[in-house]
């Protein structure tokens, strides 16, 4: 189910790439799903088809030259950081990489805003994972420099949101009329946290399907049930998932839990395997935001529904474009 590219037009809408100083992202931080609408996730996710294009047939260009980004992670990564940087040099520009923040001066009791307003003084823009809710937002008070907030502890993850969107608009052709089954840890996952928040511009139904302790925080159901968006929350999967068009898993975060015990009580409580899938449509994807630690057996993998290694590279394009968004070259 892997999209079909068509080649690139020669008078595209967003390339060649200029300077942009007054498209609506340029400069801006990016912090929380909330601060798009629909026009802006169709310029965000045209661009985004664009930059695989140009990656497939060139590689890399210049888009980018001279412009420096700054990876501040505070918190372990393997796709986040390894993304951007891959976007920020498939562009042209470079990296400050700090994913141990251990190593840095925060180990000898830095505060986040002199941190950020150091970064700045050496880079473009700034990319931030922290695990205290709310961190980007303070990062971006200090900052004069954009600041694309990368996982605020169980908060938001808005670019990890756009991708999964764009994701499902690649592969299932549309966004509007789609059931949506989220699977897994609600209560501490910021991803499904972003992604429900962001469907909401679409016409769709969502699922929750979770142990009793990991449901869904009561107060995004309330903030999407004010939309009007379906929503229908069960601990049984094989309830929806006959009807579902885009099943998203999540893994139980072992992190997040202050008692192993609790953690160890609900490991395990879902996995999708190849029976699982033989319930579902033929026409519907799996995703994951990864790592998985076995809620999806290995064997599901070559299933073509399984779209989360995909959703990976479609990730790539999505932050190439907001980081050229608002550097003011999209």
């Amino acid at each position: 189910m892997a999209s079909h590219v068509p080649p690139i037009r020669q008078h595209s809408p967003h390339l060649p790439f200029g300077d942009h100083q007054t498209a609506p992202l340029y400069g801006r931080d990016i912090l929380s799903v909330k601060q798009f609408n629909r026009g802006d996730l169709e310029y965000i996710f045209g661009v985004a088809h664009e930059m695989s294009e140009m990656v497939r047939r060139v590689g890399t260009f210049d888009l980018l030259k001279g412009k420096i980004l700054a990876n501040l992670f505070y918190e372990p990564s393997t796709r986040t950081s390894a993304s951007f940087t891959a976007a920020m040099e498939r562009l042209g520009g470079s990296v400050i990489p700090i994913n141990e923040v251990r190593y840095s001066s925060v180990s000898k009791g830095e505060s986040l805003p002199d941190t950020v307003r150091t970064l700045e003084a050496y880079a473009d823009v700034i990319v931030l994972r922290h695990p205290e809710v709310g961190s980007a937002a303070l990062a971006a008070q200090y900052a004069s420099k954009p600041i694309i907030n990368a996982g605020d502890g169980v908060g938001e993850h808005p670019t990890q949101a756009l991708l999964d969107l764009f994701t499902v608009l690649e592969e299932m052709k549309r966004l509007d009329g789609l059931t949506v089954t989220m699977l897994g840890d609600l209560k501490f996952g910021r991803t499904v946290h972003s992604l429900s928040r962001l469907l909401t511009l679409f016409n769709v139904k969502l699922n929750y399907v979770a142990p009793p302790s990991q449901r869904m925080p009561e107060e995004i159901v309330a903030e999407i049930a004010a939309t009007g968006v379906p929503q229908k929350e069960t601990p049984h999967l094989e309830e929806v998932l006959a009807e579902t068009d885009v099943l998203y898993v999540t893994r139980i975060q072992k992190e997040r839990f202050a008692n192993p015990d609790d953690y160890d009580a609900i490991k395990g409580a879902y996995v999708i395997t190849p029976e699982t899938m033989k319930q579902a449509k033929e026409e519907m994807i799996v995703m994951h935001p990864l790592p998985r630690v076995g809620e999806i057996a290995i064997e599901v993998d070559t299933d073509p529904r399984a779209a989360y290694f995909r959703q990976v590279e479609y990730g790539l394009y999505v932050r190439m474009a907001l980081l050229a968004m608002v550097l003011g070259k999209a």
